[in-house]
């Protein structure tokens, strides 16, 4: 509340389950009912987060709290279309919405409190208008706004009604899980471009429009260049100190595509592709307007696309900030913000930001954190043995209580490596496993969820650290009983991750610890925090790798875990047992 009122910045850790959300919510609320702020922006990284916000509001509201908010959700799943197409040709809904929808919006705005997606679509059905321009339209009207970091940050996506050129307000701006801005961030400001990709529309235009192929043609001649460059180096990529002369050639390359897209008579999935490649162009024109110190510029072999020139933000805490600016206050809230300086570095160039650690009310007798001194999910380590005993963890972890459980690990092949040992080995009638799949659609996510719901038996479900299911889910008392945390997070080696490593190397900083360490930490304290969610929540917390005894890890564990103990496979079972005893 203070925080607001002053028009400052605050980062605030707080461990999962004690309320962050209704403690961010209210004392803003509260501050815009007496006129120090304008608009709350409650800002997420997934659709999951958002809903505990939206019930946070509905409690209020029971409770007599006048205020209107909104949720704004993406265009896909709002839309009438199976795919959304918005011209009045294509849409039906596109055709004549101006002349319908402001009598739509004040209809909605004066006669319901609620706008959930099942309102906006009925009201817009009725109306024939978009339902997502309609969402947009209401934002303006509404005293909060629920929405994806993308809506107020991105310098594509983001609202211009709110964060257009030269437009701010006293707007109070609660982010939520901040610490997704940092990667978030990064790819937002970040832009690239593929030598494969000017090539494939060369050869689909040449013939028609030899202007654009000439000019295509230069750029490919300086991206085979840099292509050779790199060659010679021998390393997967190439640090440049400028992206010379390429910006200037795609300049030429944007101004001919503008031409061409005006043409009345272009097929339309040549016209796709066109504007597909014009938005490449222009997103990296754009970008190449804020390189700065807080750039990296390099060329790279990439597995998807080829030869490829980035434009890659390592700090986006610049360019976060033009935003912020454009309101009044911001707190920045997460139960994983350690180390905090790490965090304020790379999402706010406010030096005077105030940062509150939170301590955990919940009783430490009601959980055991243990760590496997015998495992580890090291490459070199990965083979049929390793497997049999990350299953056999698992198994004895798990046949201790009846209840749910889950078990985390750092790749799909990984888990289903070990889920297989484990359903030949180790499965047992009275356990049931469920297994997270790539690209599961929401329906799905929810069904997974629902498992968990059940209190019969015991279930294990097989997740990806760092993935759905490890941040943002709320499975409060026997919903959720333990939790094993495979490896230690580490994000995958690769060219990105290495020049964040050397960049932070040359600012005297740990660069293998920005880079990897607090990423991958980060996940496995997210993935942890699922167990304990009240103070009736009671729980085990495996951790199964030899290097969390490492000291650089016993550093960064929270305060709260300091009563964490060790075990090996064949004492795992005796350690379990013996707290679940406290209960019985």
């Amino acid at each position: 509340y203070h925080t607001v009122s002053s028009g400052k910045t605050l980062f605030v850790q707080a461990p999962t389950g004690v309320g962050k959300t209704m403690s961010a919510i209210f004392p803003s609320v509260r501050a815009i009912g007496e006129g120090k702020g304008e608009t709350l922006f409650y800002l997420t990284a997934k659709t999951i987060t958002g809903t505990v916000a939206q019930e946070a509001f509905h409690i209020l509201r029971e409770k007599g709290l006048k205020f209107k908010v909104t949720a704004i959700t993406a265009k896909e799943k709002l839309c009438f279309q199976d795919t959304p197409e918005c011209t009045p040709e294509k849409c039906p809904y596109a055709k004549g919405h101006f002349d319908r929808v402001n009598d739509a919006v004040y209809e909605l705005w004066t006669t319901e409190e609620v706008y959930s997606r099942e309102v906006i679509r009925a009201h817009a059905e009725k109306w024939q208008v978009c339902p997502f321009e309609m969402c947009l339209d209401l934002s303006i009207w509404v005293d909060g706004i629920i929405c994806d970091y993308n809506y107020v940050f991105d310098p594509n996506v983001h609202l211009k009604r709110f964060f257009g050129e030269n437009i701010s307000g006293d707007h109070i701006f609660l982010i939520d899980e901040a610490h997704n801005l940092v990667e978030r961030g990064r790819e937002m400001y970040s832009a690239g471009i593929s030598r494969q990709s000017l090539v494939a529309l060369r050869k689909k235009i040449r013939k028609r429009f030899s202007k654009l192929a000439r000019t295509l043609d230069k750029a490919n001649r300086q991206m085979m260049e840099l292509e050779e460059n790199l060659a010679e180096t021998g390393k997967g990529y190439q640090v440049l100190s400028n992206p010379g002369v390429l910006p200037i050639t795609f300049l030429t390359i944007s101004g001919e595509l503008e031409e061409i897209l005006e043409e009345k008579e272009l097929e339309e999935e040549l016209r796709r592709e066109i504007l597909e490649f014009y938005f490449i162009v222009r997103d990296f024109l754009n970008v190449s307007e804020l390189v700065d110190e807080n750039y990296v510029v390099y060329t790279e072999n990439s597995a998807e696309e080829g030869f490829r020139l980035r434009l890659f933000c390592v700090n986006p805490a610049e360019n976060l900030g033009e935003y912020l600016k454009k309101g009044k206050s911001a707190i920045f809230f997460s139960a994983t913000m350690f180390p905090m300086p790490y965090y304020r570095e790379l999402l706010t160039t406010d030096r005077d930001a105030y940062g509150i650690y939170v301590q955990s009310p919940f009783p430490k007798e009601n959980r055991r954190i243990l760590i496997g001194s015998d495992v580890s999910s090291r490459y070199t380590r990965r083979n049929r043995a390793e497997y049999q005993k990350i299953a056999g963890y698992i198994a004895r972890c798990v046949w201790q209580r009846q209840g749910n459980y889950m078990a985390f690990f750092p790749s799909y092949r990984l888990m289903e490596d070990v889920l297989q040992v484990y359903e030949e080995e180790f499965s047992v009638d009275w356990v049931r496993c469920v297994c997270q799949t790539p690209d599961m659609t929401e329906q799905e996510r929810e069904g997974f969820l629902e498992e968990f719901q059940e209190r019969e038996g015991t279930l294990v479900g097989f997740c990806v650290l760092g993935g759905i299911f490890s941040e943002g889910v709320d499975l409060t008392g026997e919903s959720l009983i333990g939790a094993v945390i495979v490896g230690t997070g580490l994000p995958q080696i690769g060219s990105q991750r290495e020049i964040l490593k050397e960049y932070y190397d040359k600012k005297n900083h740990c660069g293998f610890d920005y880079a990897y360490r607090y990423p991958g930490m980060n996940k496995v304290l997210q993935a942890a925090g699922r167990v304990i969610r009240t103070k009736e929540d009671k729980g085990v917390i495996l951790l199964l790798d030899d290097r969390f005894w490492d000291r650089d890890y016993q550093e960064i564990f929270p305060r709260e875990w300091q009563d964490r103990t060790g075990c090996r496979l064949d004492t795992v079972e005796g350690a379990v047992e013996t707290f679940w005893k406290r209960f019985t």
